[in-house]
């Protein structure tokens, strides 16, 4: 099946459309496909052209039992040990594929902030307020779409969070 005619680029897509999303310029944001995966935030950054900084990357947790999705910039790795400390919970880790896949429908590479099949408790890394236009993933991983760090808070309901 081709990208774009993907459920999950077409279930964010429909969620980006219903919360009014906007890019950096103030057009409606919009999934676009790259020639190629990326699964990581230097890919994704390589192939947009962009710092590394300024991919919002999606990470998944299991905080204690429940999940947890992390937005947070590409050019640093989540503090776990703080960001539990922090929540109050009592285990924070990096949660399993079929984890990522039961709670937000999409695969890791791919997790898009939003058009997950319910809510998420999300939290939106401070660090990317400093960049003027945000990438983030797109439903699967050769889908992105821009944005800017208010516009993710706004359309996820995350909380701004220090996550490094």
């Amino acid at each position: 099946m081709q990208s774009e005619s993907h459920p999950n680029v077409r279930a964010v897509q429909r969620a980006l459309d219903a919360a009014g999303a906007r890019d950096f310029s103030g057009h409606a944001s919009a999934v676009r496909l790259l020639p190629a995966a990326v699964h990581t935030a230097a890919a994704a950054a390589e192939a947009l052209g962009v710092d590394v900084g300024a991919i919002a990357n999606s990470l998944v947790f299991d905080a204690d039992d429940a999940p947890l999705l992390v937005l947070t910039s590409g050019a640093h790795r989540v503090d776990t040990a703080g960001l539990a400390a922090t929540l109050g919970v009592t285990h924070l880790r990096r949660a399993t594929p079929d984890f990522v896949r039961r709670h937000t429908g999409q695969v890791i590479g791919g997790v898009a902030p939003l058009g997950h099949p319910g809510p998420l408790r999300t939290l939106v890394d401070t660090a990317l307020e400093g960049y003027d236009e945000v990438w983030a993933a797109g439903g699967v991983p050769q889908a992105v779409f821009p944005t800017t760090y208010a516009e993710l808070l706004r359309i996820t309901g995350g909380d701004p969070t220090e996550v490094a």
